[in-house]
């Protein structure tokens, strides 16, 4: 409770105090009377017990409403008429303040408003104590009171100079904080006056060079627009130079076809089969020999012209000579005829009359047996030996029924073709891009590769379903799907040749093996391949196409094998690249099998062919610049196969094309044209000296079909 506290608090005070230092002495009980006399004595109160008391109830009034709103169970402190009566008339003293504290001690409490060290109990217990203690208690509270104060005082005086040196330091820093932001934009300001110095400055150097570049700009614009007329000017003289020459060459250039035309037409009058019924023994083949060859070096000398633009006036003379000397052999075949003509004339007119002589004599000896008598019957004419101009009547009949077994494929699947409806436009685009996308992707990578693909085209002609394009495709899907495919495989077999072996000979094997392999399997295919073949490549038959009168010699080119667009026909090494690409292709295929095959079944066009090919080519005449490119192509490719099968008759073969047909090849050979010749030369002599043939680039061993 806090008035116990108080009264500890009281007591330490007490015993603090001087008198509370007092010895304590035993004596005392012997004088006891002394000491209790004052306790005898009527009670008597200070004269501080009235100022303490108005304070005690003072305290216990300001804290009344305190303890009435926090706690129920606290007694009301007694208000000034329930305060006994002796506290009222204490003493005169503390009614009139006559103690020198009574004045100022209540101003000075009036300033506190923190009185925690009077704090009362709920019930004031007012008791009455001696006179002497009410005095020391009094003196206490007044002591303590004034110290109270005091350290309030002393605290307030301290607030009041911190409170002031907060100011000043805050008024100060106020200040500083002014100057700070003054001094920055002072700093800004004069940043910002150099920037815009510097950018004024920048400004007026670049509107100097601005000024300058214009300047510049004006002056190079004069010299260009000088120099654009000048090249104007001179363009347009170039375009009328230009277009000058291009009518001069294609006048020169309409000469030259005139005059080939001119020379194809008087070749057609040597027949080298020509039979006079008067002159059963005359052989023309010479004349149609150097005619064929007049007519190759005319065809030579416009293809050359027409790869370089337009031929020169020393072309134009060069084909005239040439069609003189064609006029000119015309002239001496004619001669000729008419010399043997009149030399069988005399001597008809000499056997007769050796025959009348002999009618006479077997009159004059009639009984006589009559002997024959041996008359001269002149020397006989010589034959030119000469080679074949065109192939033979068996090789052109193979070729012909290809050909018709072509065309009927082509018009078996007329109805695939022709048909407008959609649906049917998908499966025919399905089923060439699955004839012809596994025939793009054949390489030399890998066997197993080759492998796949090669099942792929044989599940497709067998009519499986196959995966193309993502999408399911199978024959079966139209009635002519098969005829289709069939065509358009071959088709693709033979371009690969045209393009991918043209440029990449190595690719001639693996292409030639799948093609072998599908060709065993279902034969119309390899008709067909052979059909393709020797409709893009005539040589391969080999056949040389004459010219028939009334043909356009664009039409013949495209027979001969060129390609012509818009009336251009292409360059000449192009022509000899595509078809050393089909001749390899060729040569691979007649040596190669698919090796997963039928062993017990032979070859569908096998080496046999190859040497059939190679023969009719030696009894044919040469064509300038095609015959040795193609010669060399074929012997590259297949000459180790054709040598390991024929052996001796092979090497014959060689001898004679060195000694004999090699000759022959360079008497029609242009100078622009001796590459092909200088080639076949080369390999010839290289086989010859070491007596082998070695294995092609790219040949295909063993080890490959294991990877």
């Amino acid at each position: 409770m806090p008035s116990e506290r108080y009264r500890w608090q009281t007591l330490e005070a007490l015993k603090g105090s001087s008198k509370g230092q007092l010895s304590y002495s035993r004596d005392w009980l012997l004088r006891g009377e002394d000491i209790l006399e004052g306790c005898r004595s009527p009670p008597k109160l200070s004269s501080y017990s009235g100022w303490v008391l108005d304070q005690v109830i003072s305290q216990s009034l300001q804290k009344t409403p305190l303890s009435r709103s926090s706690t129920p169970n606290e007694s009301i402190p007694p208000t000034d008429n329930q305060l006994p009566s002796l506290a009222k008339t204490t003493s005169p003293a503390s009614q009139l303040g006559s103690s020198p504290l009574s004045s100022a001690a209540p101003s000075e409490t009036k300033g506190n408003e923190d009185l925690s060290l009077l704090e009362t109990d709920h019930e004031v217990h007012l008791t009455v104590l001696p006179s002497k203690v009410t005095e020391v208690e009094g003196c206490i509270w007044m002591y303590e009171e004034v110290h109270r104060l005091k350290g309030k005082e002393g605290l307030r005086q301290r607030q009041e100079q911190q409170e002031q040196v907060v100011r000043a330091v805050s008024d100060m820093a106020s200040e500083q904080l002014k100057r700070f932001d003054e001094l920055k934009e002072l700093k800004q300001h004069q940043e910002y006056q150099d920037l815009q110095e510097v950018m004024e400055k920048s400004s007026r150097e670049a509107q100097g060079q601005q000024e300058k570049l214009k300047e510049e700009h004006r002056h190079r614009a004069k010299i260009l627009n000088l120099k654009l007329r000048e090249a104007e000017q001179e363009r347009q003289r170039q375009e009328e130079l230009e277009r000058l020459r291009k009518e001069e060459g294609q006048e020169r250039l309409r000469r030259l076809y005139s005059i080939q035309e001119e020379v194809l037409q008087l070749n057609q009058q040597i027949d080298p089969n020509y039979r006079h019924k008067d002159l059963p023994r005359i052989d023309l083949s010479g004349f149609s020999n150097r005619g064929n060859q007049i007519c190759g070096l005319v065809s030579g000398l416009v293809r050359t012209t027409s790869e370089r633009g337009f031929p020169t006036q020393v072309d134009v003379a060069n084909t005239e000579r040439a069609l003189q000397e064609m006029r000119g052999l015309i002239s001496s075949m004619q001669q000729e005829i008419a010399t043997a003509l009149e030399e069988k004339r005399k001597r008809d007119e000499e056997e007769e009359r050796e025959r009348q002589k002999e009618l006479q004599k077997q009159e004059q000896l009639k009984a006589q047996t009559p002997v024959p008598a041996q008359h001269p019957r002149g020397k006989e004419q010589k034959e030119v030996l000469g080679l074949q101009v065109k192939a033979e009547e068996s090789t052109m009949q193979w070729y012909q029924q290809l050909q018709d077994a072509s065309d009927q494929c082509v018009a078996s699947f007329s109805g695939l073709t022709d048909c407008k409806d959609n649906q049917v436009k998908h499966i025919r685009m399905d089923l060439q891009k699955a004839a012809s996308i596994p025939v793009s992707q054949i390489s030399s990578i890998a066997g197993s590769q080759l492998r796949e693909i090669f099942d792929k085209i044989n599940n497709l002609l067998s009519g499986k379903s196959v995966q193309s394009g993502g999408r399911t495709v199978s024959v079966t899907q139209h009635p002519q799907g098969l005829d289709f495919v069939y065509y358009k495989l071959a088709e693709k077999f033979v371009k690969q040749g045209e393009e991918e072996v043209a440029s990449h000979h190595e690719a001639a094997f693996p292409i030639a093996v799948v093609a072998s392999g599908i060709w065993e399997l279902h034969p119309r295919v390899g008709d067909l391949i052979l059909a393709h073949l020797h409709r893009q490549c005539p040589y391969s038959v080999p056949f040389y196409p004459a010219f028939k009168e009334g043909t356009p010699i664009e039409e013949y080119q495209r027979i001969l094998g060129y390609q012509v667009k818009d009336s251009m026909v292409e360059q000449q090494d192009n022509f000899l690249k595509r078809m050393s690409g089909m001749i390899r292709l060729y040569a691979a295929i007649i040596q190669l099998r698919w090796p997963y095959g039928n062993k017990q079944v032979s070859h569908p066009h096998g080496l046999a062919h190859g040497w059939r090919w190679l023969a009719q080519m030696l009894n044919m005449e040469p064509l300038s610049d095609v015959t040795a490119t193609l010669l060399f192509d074929f012997l590259e490719v297949c000459g180790n196969a054709l040598m390991k099968h024929y052996q001796v008759q092979f090497w014959k073969m060689l001898l004679l094309i060195r000694e004999d047909y090699f000759h022959r090849i360079e008497a029609i050979t242009i100078s622009g044209q001796m590459g092909s010749l200088m080639r076949l030369k080369q390999f010839l002599e290289k086989c010859l000296q070491r007596k082998e043939i070695p294995l092609p680039k790219g040949y295909l061993s063993s080890s490959f079909w294991r990877s």
